[in-house]
């Protein structure tokens, strides 16, 4: 019904839907109806925008596909990190996205579970219906996020959460440094960190020549043969561009995830791509990360994901794909 209101408008009002940026991204919110059940009440709550005003300090998006065994264990950590800072800080405010990217197991009770303990205000879930990927999954609870920093993290648990404070610490760093760099006579009673664009990448990089030593020699091969492909794609500036723990400022999140169109594994090399095409400091902070099992990538990923770069160079080389503001 709505779609069809919004059609009738734009034939009605093409001059309305002129820039062209605010009709692709008026249609990206339409890609999925942007509510969600609350469990208590079984009543539908529509999701906010990271358009709108933020309402908590932090977001934490949890993409899980078929996570039903390593979700638990994940989640009961960051709530207990959480909830413990919480108690300590007053002002400090957060929710839990966890983003059901089509699973075919117990995923969704389990995750509707967490809602029913910690009530909807601080744990929701988002269901895609059918399996996008990863790189979607995030995307969608990104943009539906209230967080003044935004945070992506795996479903496995592989990062302690509480390295999340490591990269929140960067980001208000240079936040106020481009803060006072913008505007000389600016005083830090006007600084919101979610108004200026960062974006903080976890790395797993200070941990690669341990890992040399311990993987197949075919392994460490396509890994420096992924790690060309991305600097020619991507360019340099972040030596671990799959690290699944990012942070991003609120301004760093609307630019980046209403532009990102890459679904699977390599939105991540995309992310830097635009980040460089916005002029968005970026910073690389060293994470503790250990090897869960059940991981989804395999070999069967390589070509996949050579694809998914190639389709980003040509599409952005070719200025196919548009970049809007």
């Amino acid at each position: 019904m709505f779609r069809t209101w919004v059609l009738m408008l734009i034939w009605s009002r093409p001059r309305f839907f002129a820039d062209e940026s605010l009709f692709l991204l008026l249609f990206r919110h339409l890609e999925a109806p942007p509510v969600f059940e609350d469990p208590n009440s079984l009543k539908k709550v529509q999701c906010p925008s990271i358009f709108d005003p933020a309402e908590k300090y932090i977001s934490l998006i949890v993409p899980a596909y078929n996570e039903e065994h390593r979700l638990p264990g994940a989640i009961d950590e960051t709530m207990n990190y959480l909830q413990k800072r919480a108690a300590k800080d007053k002002s400090f405010s957060y929710e839990v996205i966890i983003v059901d990217d089509g699973s075919k197991d117990e995923t969704t009770r389990v995750a509707f579970n967490f809602v029913k303990k910690h009530t909807v205000d601080n744990v929701r879930v988002i269901l895609l219906g059918r399996n996008h990927g990863k790189g979607e999954a995030i995307r969608k609870g990104m943009l539906h996020a209230r967080g003044e920093l935004l945070l992506m993290l795996d479903a496995d648990g592989a990062t302690k959460v509480n390295d999340l404070e490591k990269l929140e610490n960067q980001i208000h760093a240079v936040a106020k440094q481009d803060f006072h760099y913008g505007d000389s006579a600016s005083n830090d009673s006007s600084f919101k960190v979610s108004d200026i664009p960062v974006a903080a990448f976890g790395s797993r990089a200070h941990m690669e020549e341990k890992a040399l030593a311990t993987r197949k020699w075919y392994r460490n091969f396509l890994m420096k043969g992924f790690h060309l492909v991305v600097l020619l794609t991507a360019g340099s500036g972040i030596r671990d561009t799959q690290c699944g723990f990012k942070m991003f400022t609120r301004a760093a999140a609307r630019k980046l995830f209403a532009n990102v169109r890459l679904k699977r594994w390599c939105f991540d090399v995309e992310l830097v791509f635009l980040c460089k095409w916005f002029g968005i400091p970026m910073v690389e902070i060293s994470v503790n990360w250990s090897e869960i099992p059940g991981s989804k990538v395999n070999m069967l990923s390589i070509p996949n994901m050579l694809w998914e770069l190639a389709l980003m160079s040509v599409g952005y080389r070719t200025r196919m794909w548009k970049i809007h503001s």
